[in-house]
């Protein structure tokens, strides 16, 4: 059974001229450097410091698979990207929500100390 699932994950690779293996590296390897940029994003908001880089670099490691995709994939068909483009954007829309309520949580503990002091 794993023998089958392997031979069909190679030969869809074949037929779209992706690697998914490569892919599916990419994709996993992203998640720490994901959350790395997010935490740098919400420590530059706490200090009040620009979070463009950070918010870029987040961004990159969300998509890095999906770009290995676009860039070297073949035929993709259409149903692929819009099913991609719903991932993407719901997941941005998540991501952007949870980290405005982590730099808001940062903020009023900030907020807290302070009023201790």
């Amino acid at each position: 059974m794993l023998e089958d699932l392997n031979t069909w994950v190679l030969a869809l690779g074949a037929q779209y001229g992706v690697n998914p293996y490569i892919f599916g590296a990419i994709y996993v390897g992203a998640i720490p450097f994901f959350f790395a940029s997010i935490a740098w994003l919400v420590k530059r908001a706490r200090e009040g410091r620009s979070t463009v880089a950070p918010t870029m670099l987040a961004g990159f490691f969300f998509v890095s698979a999906y770009l290995y995709l676009a860039i070297y994939g073949q035929d993709i068909p259409l149903w692929v990207w819009i099913f991609l483009a719903a991932l993407i954007v719901y997941g941005a829309w998540s991501t952007i929500r949870d980290t405005r309520r982590k730099i808001a949580a940062a903020k009023a503990d900030d907020a807290g100390d302070i009023g201790t002091s």
